[in-house]
């Protein structure tokens, strides 16, 4: 008799625990993070118990949710990050639940997204940098549509993109540079955000040590996620991964 645990898991199982997380992250349950962190997971996940193991601290998706969350009000203004001969900048642990707004002149804006609860399904954000910089910085394996104008300025994106075909968050940017740069860069290249300990994790990474024969080592509390098995995981050196960077100049889209 076959081992539940062991099963294979189908697209099909992969594609609902995705559908899972997502209301998780709008719900306010998970950071922008751990939503591309997990989502990952399980379209790497091999068996039912992998992902099983990815949503044991989530509610099913047949619960009724209480409170219901704020919906978002047509025609609501952005919220704004503004810097003029200064600097603004927005990390930690924050809320967005509305298209957001950056301009810089003449100074720099930096928006952290890793550690934001995202309350909406796509994090909308218009960039302006006159004779200035504004930084976005997001978990690598989100999907970065980067659109707009750079004149005598750049604007780029330094990512590591998951594979194609897979339904990860989506963060978007309309950009306008004048004289000043617009970069969107992944957690390869920014400053790491010390991840706290998760059972989860710790259980993905013994069932994944027993699937590859791979010794399991337990990590203490608050203990930084090691690189998973060889061939997964968006930190994986070869892997299935590429970089894109968008050239300045008057290149519009991708």
């Amino acid at each position: 008799m076959n081992d539940p645990g062991g099963i294979r898991a189908s697209d099909a199982e992969r594609e609902a625990v995705v559908e899972q997380l997502r209301v998780a992250s709008v719900e306010g349950r998970l950071t922008l993070g751990e939503l591309t962190e997990r989502t990952e997971a399980a379209y790497t996940a091999v068996t039912q118990a992998e992902l099983a193991v990815i949503t044991s601290d989530l509610p099913g998706l047949g619960y009724t949710p209480a409170p219901a969350p704020v919906p978002h009000k047509e025609g609501r203004s952005r919220r704004w990050f503004v810097a003029v001969m200064g600097d603004s900048k927005r990390r930690g642990k924050w809320r967005i639940d509305q298209e957001l707004g950056a301009v810089a002149v003449m100074g720099d804006v930096v928006l952290d997204l890793r550690e934001a609860e995202v309350r909406t399904g796509v994090v909308d954000i218009s960039a302006t940098a006159v004779m200035g910089d504004v930084k976005i910085i997001v978990p690598d394996g989100v999907d970065v549509e980067l659109e707009g104008i750079a004149i005598m300025g750049d604007k780029k994106v330094q990512v590591i993109e998951a594979p194609p075909g897979m339904n990860v968050p989506v963060v978007r940017i309309k950009a306008f540079a004048l004289m000043g740069d617009i970069k969107v860069i992944g957690d390869s290249r920014a400053e790491p955000v010390k991840k706290a300990w998760a059972a989860w994790r710790e259980q993905w990474r013994e069932l994944r040590g027993e699937l590859t024969g791979e010794p399991y080592r337990p990590l203490p509390p608050g203990a930084p996620h090691p690189p998973q098995a060889p061939g997964h995981g968006l930190h994986s050196h070869p892997g299935p991964y590429g970089e894109r960077g968008h050239g300045s100049g008057w290149t519009h889209g991708h």
